[in-house]
């Protein structure tokens, strides 16, 4: 079976409150901390990079606060930040992209530093890449357009053959923080090619999946009957110019299951359904597929004995799809498979993030089995590598 893996290595330095990180990614990521330890900033800063993609640079700057609010705020007045993204594409070509951002007067930007490389899965020796610098395109393997120096290069170059896989795979991330009540709402049709952020679209994604990808609909009711007992499927119900969800449900005493609106649902329910949606979305033949999925503590509103169940359809999902969850749960970390690898240690302290592989004895104890990683959370011993510090890697690291 093909790995899963998209994101192969991230590296970040003064994105909101990361100083400076480098981290290795796997099928199945877990970002595992207290609150307000930089978790959702992590994945933020991923989304970032599709946002950037979809939309426009300025689009997702202004999307999150402009520029002051994006980077690092500390003593040394960083005036940029930057990232690097290491990639492994399913056509067997890998490569890094990356760019640095810097800040000009009145909340203005520039694409200071940008570049894009992809080595060839035949020959490692054939290479196709792009290095821009402050809007000026000093090397291209590829004749192309004029660079710009508020937007990115990779944008203007999509339409390149040796870099369009890049560019189609970066802006297909899918990143969630579902809204049950933007889930329950009427929804506008539309193609269903990718589960909006907040889940105001699955009407239309459930509709594509049980058009094009009938197995992986049933999949998603087969978990969704085990989290939540009584629910036998879920279908898109067409009210006038909207679609809606409506629910099968046994009810005691009745012969047939009855059919419940969204409307009626609880807040766990209609999560869970999001969950597994952005979770199986992938391949349902109305696009191409989506490489990573990352989530934000999906065993939010979830009965405590629906995190072992939750965590089978994270696993199977990271089968075909990468997935990356920010969780607290030491319910969904109950389990002595989790591998030690799969596990990244979140921290914060003097306002600075430090996120890396968990520390020499905490990897120990995962490794021999000796407690779950939910069980040393709960003892608050899940941290980070004390060498791999925020200090240390801005130290190593050239974006």
């Amino acid at each position: 079976m093909r790995n899963s893996t998209f994101l192969t290595r991230v590296a970040l330095k003064n994105y909101k409150s990361l100083a400076a990180c480098d981290v290795e990614l796997g099928p199945l990521t877990f970002l595992v901390g207290p609150n307000g330890a930089g978790k959702s900033n992590f994945l933020d800063a991923l989304r970032f990079v599709t946002d950037s993609l979809r939309t426009s640079l300025e689009h997702a700057l202004r999307d999150r606060g402009g520029i002051n609010e994006v980077r690092r705020r500390s003593g040394g007045h960083p005036n940029n930040f930057g990232l690097r993204l290491w990639f492994s594409l399913p056509s067997g070509e890998s490569g890094h992209y990356s760019f640095r951002i810097g800040a000009r007067p009145q909340g203005g930007f520039e694409v200071q530093d940008e570049e894009c490389k992809i080595h060839s899965g035949e020959a490692l020796g054939d290479v196709q890449h792009f290095r821009i610098k402050s809007g000026e395109v000093v090397t291209s393997t590829q004749p192309g357009p004029a660079a710009v120096i508020d937007r990115l290069y990779l944008v203007s170059s999509s339409g390149l053959p040796a870099f369009r896989p890049v560019f189609e795979a970066l802006s297909r991330m899918g990143f969630y923080s579902l809204n049950p009540d933007r889930i329950r709402d009427l929804q506008s049709p539309d193609a269903g090619e990718l589960l909006a952020r907040d889940g105001s679209n699955i009407t239309s994604v459930l509709a594509q999946l049980e058009k094009t990808s009938r197995n992986r609909k049933e999949r998603i009711e087969e978990y969704l009957a085990k989290v939540v007992p009584g629910i036998y499927g879920v279908d898109v119900k067409v009210v006038g110019p909207k679609e809606t969800l409506e629910f099968r449900q046994q009810v005691a005493g009745a012969k047939d299951p009855w059919r419940f609106l969204a409307a009626n649902m609880s807040d766990g329910t209609v999560r869970a359904l999001g969950i597994l949606v952005a979770l199986f979305q992938s391949g349902n033949g109305s696009g191409p597929r989506v490489p990573l999925v990352g989530i934000e503590e999906p065993e939010i509103a979830l009965h405590p004995a629906a995190a072992g169940l939750l965590r089978d359809g994270l696993r199977e999902a990271s089968q075909t799809t990468q997935v990356i969850v920010t969780s607290h749960s030491p319910d969904l970390l109950d389990d002595d498979k989790i591998e030690a690898n799969s596990l990244l240690a979140v921290y914060a302290e003097g306002g600075s993030t430090h996120i890396a592989r968990l520390n020499d004895t905490s990897r120990a104890a995962v490794l021999k089995r000796l407690y779950t990683p939910g069980e040393l959370l709960r003892m608050n011993q899940l941290r980070p590598d004390p060498n791999f510090t925020p200090e240390k890697i801005d130290r190593q690291l050239r974006l």
